[in-house]
């Protein structure tokens, strides 16, 4: 059968996510997508995408790689997710600069070092929910997303006065239904925050990435450290996919476990572990649906006999590879007890997630924690009436209202 050549238009609101995988699944390995008015070649077949991932046909430089990249970013809404500079959009040898300087924060050392840390921050939130006396709370507002922006900004070092301030500017970032103005309006009082987070950080440093960083810029200068430009866009990087993502996966991961309860029953029994939970979630439902952009370096040729042209952009649709029937039987199942749950929730190859230890460890403890002190705690809303975060790339919940005490 011919794919189809038609241009499969993503649907901004994220609002049937699944069928979107589906429809990516029968037109092909790869296939041309409407992206907020950018053509692109979705890969959601995961043996291509992976392949394309560890290889050197595609970059995720658009100034080197992007023929169309100064035409197209002063008006695309998405136009932050592809003009940073920082490692999310470095090649080759500045990719490798730049992750160097942040990986030995993300080490298995450094993150064990943290699991006590995280155990409180968890227990002191389940306390506030249990004394508000509430029976119904909404846990994205109230554990999901407190928790990794609690983390985040302790290793940052973002002020308790600013962090109210990142969160909402950085869930503008994953909104994908927002105008090209509103997009660039809150990328300036983003930009602002951060500015003012670094002249903090200058009078007054501390022991923090974000002070780090600043005396590696200051005293090595760009030849061995971080431009300006870096500096900004890699603390970006570090406050936003730091709890965005994870509280997307807390959110998931209690919702599947509300709505099957005999995949719970697996975890109480000693049949799996926490963890065993957290890795079905991020296949099933990872916390980004789709990574925008790469660009082809070369012309790709495709498995069924189709080009992606050099030049093109390349969307890496994360959540429908894991899905891909060709990847793991019965895919669309939640089974905590599946016995390969290859994932690329934190992606593959050079641009592999840093901060997947530090994600992993932090909802598996919140999960713990939470269905230990509240056992018998339910949905307060029929599954279906749960909506999706209005975005293509962010995949979560507007609220995730639950009974904390059972139906009844």
């Amino acid at each position: 059968m011919r794919p189809d050549d038609s241009l499969l238009v993503l649907d901004p609101t994220g609002s049937d996510a699944h069928a979107e995988h589906r429809a990516l699944h029968a037109r092909g390995p790869a296939t041309l997508v409407d992206l907020l008015g950018v053509q692109a070649w979705a890969v959601s077949d995961p043996h291509l995408l992976k392949r394309l991932l560890v290889g050197k046909d595609v970059s995720k430089d658009p100034r080197a790689h992007w023929p169309d990249f100064a035409a197209v970013a002063p008006t695309w809404p998405l136009a932050l997710w592809v003009s940073v500079r920082n490692m999310f959009t470095a090649y080759g040898g500045d990719h490798r600069r730049l992750r160097r300087m942040i990986s030995p924060a993300f080490g298995a050392r450094p993150v064990g070092a943290l699991a006590p840390t995280v155990e409180a921050l968890v227990t002191r939130l389940l306390d506030d929910i249990a004394e508000t006396g509430d029976e119904v709370v909404d846990l994205r507002e109230k554990l999901a997303f407190p928790l990794p922006i609690a983390v985040i900004a302790q290793l940052v070092g973002v002020p308790e006065d600013q962090r109210a301030g990142f969160r909402r500017l950085v869930d503008g970032v994953f909104t994908t239904t927002l105008s090209s103005e509103e997009a660039t309006a809150n990328a300036v009082s983003l930009y602002r925050l951060l500015d003012e987070l670094i002249a903090r950080k200058r009078v007054a440093p501390a022991d923090d990435m974000t002070s780090f960083l600043i005396a590696a810029r200051d005293e090595e200068g760009d030849a061995r450290g971080l431009s300006d430009a870096e500096l900004r866009d890699t603390l970006l990087l570090m406050i936003s996919a730091g709890y965005e993502t994870t509280g997307n996966a807390v959110d998931q991961a209690v919702t599947l476990l509300l709505t099957h309860p005999d995949q719970l029953a697996h975890v109480r029994e000693g049949r799996v572990g926490w963890n065993d939970v957290v890795e079905e979630t991020l296949r099933l439902e990872p916390a980004v649906k789709h990574l925008p952009l790469r660009y082809a370096v070369v012309d790709v040729p495709l498995p069924d006999g189709r080009v992606i042209p050099k030049g093109a952009p390349v969307l890496a649709s994360y959540a429908a590879a894991n899905r891909h029937p060709s990847w793991h039987p019965d895919p669309d199942a939640f089974d905590v007890a599946r016995a390969g749950k290859e994932h690329l929730a934190f992606g593959h190859g050079v641009h592999f997630c840093l901060g997947a230890p530090l994600a992993r460890m932090e909802v598996a403890t919140a999960l713990r924690l939470l269905f230990e002190r509240f056992p018998d705690m339910t949905l307060a809303v029929p599954a279906e009436e749960l909506r999706p975060v209005p975005s293509l790339i962010s995949n979560g919940h507007q609220r995730l209202p639950v009974r904390l005490y059972g139906a009844g």
